[in-house]
């Protein structure tokens, strides 16, 4: 097939190397155009994935139109932010694109002004594509390298091509699955990047690790909780967009997420935090759009809500401990 993938970063590089070994025609497009340059002459993308060689087989293109003309599929390797413009861009080469029958989402989160999903945003501009969405424990360095992985490919119901675009992502170091469940594969992928923050929390103010398997087994319970009543399936949160997402996020050191939460707990401010990276801390976003849909719902959130509370209100992270720790008791 015939695969573009639009966005540089550490994902959407790995992916870039996971599906030319796949065997298939790859063009990656980065965001920036002096990028592009760097990465066709260099082959090397020095600011996320150094120690990877980029083989001459992956196509390196700097305008997105021409990008376009053959592709099949296109994955969205953007950050979640930033798809909206993305999808006007495209739009505006649309007729480039004539091969065009599938959008793949890689991108996690909501969006601010209307809280809605990547798929949403894509369907929106493109009502007549078909959208997707790939989504699991991922780590970008371990998906270049080509060590094993799976994941979760969520499709609509009824595609004709269903099983042969899990087929074409599938390979002996990718273990691909099928779902249905579009919107809670996006949520799960947003909700996990909230909670590896606060586990980055309990790692910046040492609560050991009784501490932070309390607050794993909590925050999954949570998840589900949430999840659900924004529409997707419980089986779903179970799987590798949810559970085995926010296993990885919460615990990997490579986590953006989880540094994050554990900085702001070792005594920096989120602002300055931010400010300081060069990459996308999506977490820190998806805390205040499902803080605000939990609001619309009446849902009782605890671990979400403190969260935000350091993140939007200047809470000190011990406060937001004791808050959690004195809960009236229940049963579990």
């Amino acid at each position: 097939m015939n695969i573009c993938i639009l966005g540089s970063g550490a994902w959407g590089t790995a992916m870039a190397l996971h599906l030319n070994r796949c065997g298939h025609s790859v063009t990656l497009v980065p965001r920036r155009y002096e990028v592009a340059l760097e990465l066709a002459s260099g082959r090397v993308n020095k600011a996320y994935l150094p120690e990877h060689t980029l083989p001459n087989s992956i196509q390196i293109v700097a305008e997105l139109a021409p990008a376009l003309m053959e592709a099949e599929i296109i994955c969205l390797a953007c950050p979640s932010k930033g798809l909206r413009d993305l999808c006007l861009e495209i739009e505006k080469s649309r007729q480039q694109a004539w091969r065009l029958r599938l959008f793949v989402v890689l991108c996690k989160g909501l969006e601010l002004d209307t809280l809605k999903t990547p798929s949403e945003i894509v369907g929106e501009v493109f009502p007549e594509i078909s959208c997707g969405v790939l989504s699991g424990p991922t780590y970008a360095a371990d998906v270049a390298t080509g060590l094993p992985a799976a994941v979760t490919l969520a499709l609509k119901n009824g595609l004709a091509e269903s099983e042969a675009d899990q087929a074409a992502f599938n390979s002996n170091s990718m273990r691909v699955y099928l779902t249905e469940d579009i919107r809670g594969t996006e949520l799960g992928g947003t909700l996990k990047n909230i909670y590896a923050i606060a586990s980055g929390l309990c790692d910046g103010l040492k609560l050991g690790d009784n501490a932070k398997a309390a607050l794993l087994t909590r925050s999954m319970s949570e998840l589900v909780q949430i999840g659900t009543q924004l529409g997707g399936k419980a089986g779903t949160f179970y799987g590798l967009s949810g559970f085995g997402d926010l296993i990885a996020t919460c615990t990997g050191e490579w986590s953006r997420n989880r540094s994050f939460g554990q900085l702001i707990g070792e005594g920096k401010s989120p602002e300055e935090i931010l400010k300081s990276k060069s990459s996308v801390v999506e977490g820190y976003r998806a805390a205040r759009c499902i803080k605000e849909l939990c609001q619309k719902n009446n849902q009782d959130a605890p671990i979400l809500s403190e969260v935000h509370s350091i993140l939007y209100e200047g809470k000190e992270p011990q406060s937001a401990l004791n808050a959690l720790m004195a809960r009236d008791l229940k049963a579990e």
